[in-house]
């Protein structure tokens, strides 16, 4: 079997981008192989392209955060009757490939249901977004919380999810997407002119808020603390503010780390983590059965119409530069999809 691949060759544009053909060997013990049926573009691979990824890959490889196939063969240990069914993986490179390999125990069955594209969508948008609301900042029923960026791929999942937890969201976004989260259950908020939204944001709550979930990082977390109550949480889960920086690419995530661990020494009752979706790995068995748990609450969801994927675009294999350059644009809502 041949896999036709789009791989990252080094610090390039995306038109800079190249298209590998090789064969692919028959599954490992305990592997399958997918076909992929859709996969997507994630922020990480906006930062991977320029270097800049906390843990990525040496150049050149091919990028892919998540996937969802069908599989086509299995190796040695694996079940039989796994071929022929869909699966979602989450797997950090890889994805943007016709034909992959895998573990099998990163395999997460997709309702019959649910879309390839759909399960897609929130495959790791989706863990991202019930993990930060979930299990780092435990927000209960009734509190009011924050999205920046709420109309991206992890946002919009975010205030879905926050919002059939019954809990007010306060979103930040360009005007030209607050009528899509309204439409979604937030309060539009926006961030054009930060000094402006913070403000805002005070006046929409101004006894706090009880969690604020920040992608941006960089100077303006002392912004987002600032919206907090007593009790509430801070949940910092990424540094877009650094991404057109030259230098190292883990210096940013590390100041970020060491700002938010000591505020949590404050004596202020408010708490601050910084969200890694890959804590745990070294315990890979608890890991994989957080995550299969986790994404299989948000696809029931998906399946039962709680939660609707916001598809951005849907870009074919060959056209992956070009999903790229548009979730780049920062112009679209939700998440650019790639199909085979």
């Amino acid at each position: 079997m041949q896999t036709n691949e789009i791989v990252m060759p080094g610090k390039v544009e995306p038109s800079g981008f190249e298209v590998r053909v090789r064969d692919l060997p028959a599954p490992a013990q305990g592997q399958v192989t997918l076909r992929m049926d859709a996969t997507g573009v994630s922020f990480a691979e906006q930062q991977m392209r320029r270097g800049k990824y906390y843990d990525q890959p040496a150049f050149p490889f091919v990028p892919g955060y998540d996937v969802v196939g069908t599989v086509t063969a299995v190796g040695p240990g694996v079940d039989p009757a796994l071929v022929g069914r869909r699966f979602a993986a989450v797997i950090k490179t890889g994805g943007w490939a016709s034909h992959l390999q895998l573990d099998a125990a990163d395999l997460v069955p997709v309702p019959d249901q649910v879309s390839a594209a759909a399960a897609e969508t929130v495959a790791v948008n989706g863990v991202t977004a019930w993990q930060m609301l979930h299990r780092s900042a435990r927000v209960r029923r009734g509190g009011t919380i924050v999205v920046l960026g709420a109309n991206g791929g992890v946002g919009s999942t975010l205030v879905q999810l926050a919002r059939h937890a019954g809990m007010t969201v306060i979103g930040t976004a360009s005007e030209r997407h607050h009528e899509t989260l309204r439409r979604l259950g937030a309060i539009p908020v926006d961030y054009r002119d930060p000094e402006k939204m913070y403000r805002q944001i005070r006046e929409l709550a101004p006894d706090g808020v009880d969690a604020v979930f920040d992608h941006v990082g960089g100077p303006a977390l002392v912004d987002s603390w600032a919206l907090l109550r007593r009790g509430g949480t801070l949940v910092s889960y990424g540094t877009a503010a650094t991404k057109d920086e030259e230098g190292n690419a883990q210096l940013p995530v590390l100041k970020s780390y060491g700002r938010l661990l000591l505020w949590n020494y404050l004596p202020n009752g408010k708490r601050a983590n910084f969200y890694s979706f890959w804590a745990g790995l070294r315990f890979r068995a608890s890991f994989r059965r957080r995550l299969a748990a986790d994404l299989t609450q948000v696809l029931k969801l998906v399946a039962e119409g709680v939660v609707t994927p916001q598809i951005a675009a849907e870009f074919p294999l060959a056209n992956a530069a070009a999903a790229l350059s548009l979730a780049e644009s920062r112009t679209v809502s939700g998440k650019v999809v790639i199909v085979p």
